[in-house]
């Protein structure tokens, strides 16, 4: 494993906070990790190659499955000025922060955020749906440092018994939400991406890009809907 040394960490701490612009703009719900957030976001952005504002697709129609605080959908609408988004989440604590951090970005023109179960959200149909779902299997919870667990509530960790519960749902929901040719962009958990890549072709979905971390494992596949 490579080792990453204490001004690489100052580094990316810097980068992180000048991205967020997290002067009082943007509060996070839980602990949070911006890198991963930022290379979601920037591969989406270059997948759609919207950098051109002016191209159409620049105004897609985007929701956001367990929003949480909204870091995924707010930090997507910041760059793509005529876009819009939904964002929903069961939990209603998540839903009055991610609006706060919408009204803080100025961002709440364009977005709406909900208080859902995404297994019974009925809607008009999605250019992109993103999402960074519970992925931990439930036998190992208890072995993740209390870093993580004192910060996070268990229905953001819980993936079921093998870690896809959530994800399966969301694959399989996303059919109804996503219009064809659409784009699926979901982050797994560690030594997820062969079950998952497999769950998606199943379902019609083509891999066009994935994400890996440090470590070098896949943590975001982005696929189309055929």
């Amino acid at each position: 494993m490579t080792s990453v040394n204490k001004k690489e960490i100052e580094k990316f701490s810097k980068m992180a906070e000048e991205w967020w612009d997290l002067n009082g703009k943007f509060k996070p719900l839980h602990k949070f990790n911006p890198i991963r957030i930022r290379y979601i976001k920037d591969n989406i952005i270059n997948h759609f190659n919207l950098k051109d504002k002016n191209k159409p697709l620049n105004k897609i129609n985007i929701l956001d499955i367990g929003t949480g605080s909204g870091c995924i959908l707010l930090s997507l609408l910041s760059e793509l000025k005529k876009a819009k988004g939904t964002g929903v989440d069961i939990s209603s604590k998540a839903i009055i922060t991610a609006i706060s951090n919408a009204k803080k970005m100025k961002l709440l023109d364009r977005s709406r955020f909900k208080v859902f179960n995404f297994e019974n959200f009925y809607s008009t149909k999605y250019d992109l749906i993103v999402s960074n779902p519970p992925y931990i299997p439930f036998k190992d919870i208890k072995n993740l440092s209390k870093d993580i667990k004192n910060y996070e509530p268990l229905v953001a960790l819980n993936g079921g018994n093998d870690g896809l519960d959530i994800i399966k749902k969301i694959i399989y929901k996303s059919d109804y939400l996503l219009k064809r040719n659409g784009t699926l962009a979901i982050e797994i958990g560690y030594n997820q991406y062969s079950k998952v890549n497999k769950l998606l072709k199943y379902n019609g979905y083509r891999e066009v890009s994935k994400e890996f971390d440090c470590n070098n494992n896949v943590r975001c596949i982005i696929t189309t809907k055929m």
